[in-house]
């Protein structure tokens, strides 16, 4: 028996066993009176829409299990392949990629209901395209733009359109799209991740304006990625994708933050809590047997509880993860092995570091494979610093960059920087370097510097953004998708070329041919040294 078909083989359930299904593990719902006024009198009429932008990962498994809810308590959902969408969110899918991508979408998306038993044949799926270049909704969209102002439309896309330095008007249209999109699909709710709030609120206070009934609205929480912020398509380290290998997967949950006993921006627990706990109920931990042997919790509580008191391992959790993802994901994988599926996704996510090199004499033009996607370059904490017990111009410090362990550092700042200064502070590594022993002490990584051009020689580390996590991947716009190399090897000098382009602006941002270094939380930069180079 499929899930989704159990309800229909016992008694309808009644409004309030429906309005139950319907909100269990939301972290919001707006219009909730109105929800119960619906159920009452007929089914509810839902719809749940995807930008086709980057690829879908694992967290995508939270909308489709309630999803599954919805069918369970009588609803018409209606999944919007939001096409469009991408192309207006800062160009996250360029137009000659949007029907590839909007394809590959389908088939993902619809992979991944099967794999947990979601009947396709109760779904109804569209494309924004089909309707959004209609003569009524465009003459809409015109309607909307003379009522909105600009402060409003900006305020709603905050949370998840693309924020940059120069921010173009497309980004302004998203919110009002989405708002009109309730009217056009014919829906009485919308459902979305509690980052759609400000578009919720936006198409409640603009959709009557218009003539046009307000919507109920149904918000799940976010999801941490491994690094312990947002899941999110467009940081590799932090998700792990759905077409992922199985070393592959086995080496981002290496990766994952999973400090012993902390419970709080755990991107491991948090996958437990948000995507398999809710699919199967339980969650099976599997230890040696001179370690308490395998223990199943049947409530996530039990298992954040035990963990808190390191009475589950990092390591033990990890592996368990490991399991469990992989037969979720194994039929996704298996049909994405036919060679018509492989040639749709080589198609719609080329390779950056694949892409031939621009002709000669283009501007711009680089080598071939020399991207800086390529660079695994994450934010860090510095843990401890001493100086080097053999080289009094060396610190050795300890750095937290999100692993279980923190790597060892050397840097050669001690005549630039003061000990107190680098304790607790965040800055710019890059990790896949080669290990190399400096005057005896193996170190693990760079920390990434501005310097002056001229004399006195003065060097400051360069400064992530306030509120960055150790372990958040910093990339170069326009670099955002692309996996880091394991290990840069020395001999290829991969490094040494796109560092011989990084420069800080006058504005004191760091970049690489004058595109910015960023987090998701903005720009990476330096104290006062405009100009200068990076190394």
């Amino acid at each position: 028996m499929q899930p989704g078909e159990d309800a229909a083989m016992e008694a309808a359930p009644g409004p309030q066993e429906k309005y139950h299904l319907i909100t269990r593990n939301l972290q919001e719902v707006l219009g909730e009176d109105k929800l119960m006024a619906i159920l009452k009198e007929r089914e509810l009429k839902i719809y749940w829409g995807t930008a086709t932008t980057g690829k879908p990962h694992v967290a995508y498994f939270v909308p489709m299990s309630k999803i599954a809810d919805f069918l369970k308590a009588g609803c018409e959902v209606t999944i919007l392949f939001a096409d469009l969408h991408a192309y207006l969110d800062n160009m996250k899918a360029p137009w000659e990629l949007l029907e590839l991508r909007t394809r590959y979408y389908e088939n993902v998306i619809k992979a991944m209901l099967e794999s947990i038993g979601v009947p396709l044949e109760k779904l109804k799926f569209v494309r924004g395209t089909d309707y959004q270049l209609s003569k009524e909704y465009t003459l809409d969209v015109y309607r909307l733009s003379s009522v909105v102002t600009q402060h409003d439309a900006k305020k709603a896309g905050a949370e998840v359109v693309k924020q940059v330095e120069h921010p173009l008007l497309s980004g302004l249209l998203y919110p009002g799209l989405q708002a009109l999109d309730e009217e056009y699909l014919k829906v009485d709710a919308q459902f979305g991740g509690v980052d759609q709030r400000k578009i919720f609120t936006f198409a409640e206070k603009y959709l009557p304006s218009l003539g046009y009934a307000k919507r109920v609205h149904l918000m799940n929480p976010m999801v941490p990625g491994l690094t312990g912020s947002k899941m999110s398509s467009s940081e590799e380290d932090s998700k792990i994708d759905l077409l992922d290998r199985k070393e592959d997967v086995k080496k981002k949950l290496k990766k994952a933050f999973c400090e012993p006993g902390n419970v709080e921006n755990n991107g491991v627990l948090s996958f437990i809590k948000h995507v398999l706990f809710p699919l199967k109920s339980e969650f099976v931990v599997l230890r040696e047997e001179k370690w308490g042997g395998n223990k199943t919790y049947t409530a996530y509580e039990a298992l954040e509880k035990d963990f808190a008191e390191q009475v589950v391992h990092p390591g033990d959790l990890k592996n368990s993860v490991e399991v469990a993802l992989n037969k979720l994901l194994d039929p996704i994988r298996e049909k994405f092995n036919s060679p018509e599926l492989k040639q749709l996704t080589n198609a719609a996510y080329p390779n950056p570091s694949k892409a031939k090199p621009a002709e000669k004499g283009t501007k711009n033009s680089e080598p071939e494979n020399v991207v800086p996607s390529r660079l695994d370059i994450r934010v860090g904490k510095v843990i401890s610093v001493e100086k080097h017990p053999d080289a009094d111009s060396l610190y050795v410090e300890k750095i937290d960059v999100g692993e279980a362990e923190p790597r060892t550092v050397v840097s050669g700042l001690v005549q630039f920087v003061p000990k107190e200064q680098l304790q607790d502070r965040l800055v710019v590594l890059l990790c896949n370097l080669k290990p190399q022993k400096m005057r005896g002490v193996e170190s693990q990584g760079m920390v990434l510097c501005a310097s002056s051009v001229g004399e006195p020689r003065q060097v400051e580390p360069l400064d992530p953004p306030a509120g960055c996590c150790a372990g958040e991947r910093v990339y170069v716009e326009g670099y955002e998708g692309g996996e880091p190399d394991d290990e840069l090897k020395p001999k290829k000098k991969v490094f040494e070329k796109l560092q011989a382009d990084f420069r800080v602006s006058e504005d004191c941002v760091a970049q690489w041919k004058e595109r910015n270094f960023l987090t998701k939380l903005g720009t990476v930069s330096c104290k006062s040294l405009k100009g200068g180079s990076i190394s």
